[in-house]
């Protein structure tokens, strides 16, 4: 489905976000524009400390704009008040990375699912309907509610705990969500299981998700369109298979030689290539 038959969910036009003053500022975002649409899967790809985790919390409106403006659902975002920002935060909800700072630890699972049984309007429910939209959640993730409540979250492991953020957007049904580096903690195997839950839920409720990751093997398998940021600038975007099969930007070129091939020489140095599968002397050219 083309864009122009879409609804323009999340856009901005000059982002910016500057840390500090004078000769020790940083820009961490650097006027940046986007455009994303109702439904898409999009990929944010970067290494470390190119902006993509600055981007995602001014995104979610947990750090200030320096300049620029970003619209949600047509309209200017407006989050002036803590009102408003609560309203705004019907529609947009993050997964972090670390499960354990993602939780209060003085607040008991039933407590984290009512607050988003309550944000969704349904304050005045019987017990025994929270009841069922809990199980149900705990139910998609593969989680058992009955052997949840009560519990505080620091008695879940960490697959687990990344399965509870899913269940709370499975509550909440927002518009967007963003996930930063949402299964880097985890195992291989419950790192699928996670994706293929997240990839459910966008079938289900029709949500557009944003990947931040620096895995550009993880943005092409998952992605609709892919944005490569570099020092604060989006470099290259585009669909994921023009942006992966044909890179333009020398950026997203090295991204792609970083990927560990298993029947490819690992390259750990800009200038030198070592081959294991040969003595150390061989190796070294010796």
């Amino acid at each position: 489905m083309s864009s122009e038959k879409r609804e323009l969910c999340l856009s901005g036009s000059g982002v910016t976000k500057v840390f500090g003053f004078g000769d020790k500022k940083t820009v961490a975002v650097d006027h940046v524009d986007f455009d994303f649409y109702t439904g898409e899967l999009i990929s944010i790809v970067g290494e470390s400390g190119s902006g993509k985790t600055t981007l995602v919390k001014m995104l979610l409106g947990l750090t200030g704009v320096t300049e620029g403006d970003i619209s949600f659902m047509g309209q200017k975002r407006d989050i002036r008040t803590h009102r408003k920002k609560k309203e705004y935060w019907k529609g947009i909800q993050a997964i972090f990375q670390d499960p354990f700072s993602s939780f209060n630890i003085f607040h008991k699972i039933d407590s984290v699912l009512l607050d988003c049984i309550n944000m969704r309007g349904g304050r005045r429910l019987p017990k025994e309907t929270k009841i069922e939209m809990m199980t149900e959640a705990c139910s998609f993730v593969n989680l058992k509610f009955e052997e949840l409540t009560n519990k505080y979250p620091f008695e879940l492991s960490g697959g687990q705990m990344q399965r509870l953020m899913i269940a709370r957007i499975f509550l909440l049904k927002p518009k967007i969500l963003l996930a930063d580096e949402p299964t880097s903690m985890i195992d291989a195997c419950s790192r699928a299981t996670i994706l293929d839950m997240l990839m459910d839920l966008r079938r289900e409720t029709g949500m557009m998700i944003i990947f931040i990751t620096h895995d550009i093997g993880l943005a092409y398998y998952v992605s609709d369109s892919v944005y490569i940021m570099e020092r604060g600038r989006f470099v290259e975007y585009g669909s994921a298979d023009e942006v992966i099969l044909n890179p333009k930007a020398e950026y997203t070129k090295r991204l792609l030689t970083d990927v560990p091939k298993i029947h490819d020489p690992w390259e750990f140095s800009r200038n030198k290539r070592y081959d294991f599968r040969k003595p150390p002397e061989a190796a070294d050219g010796k």
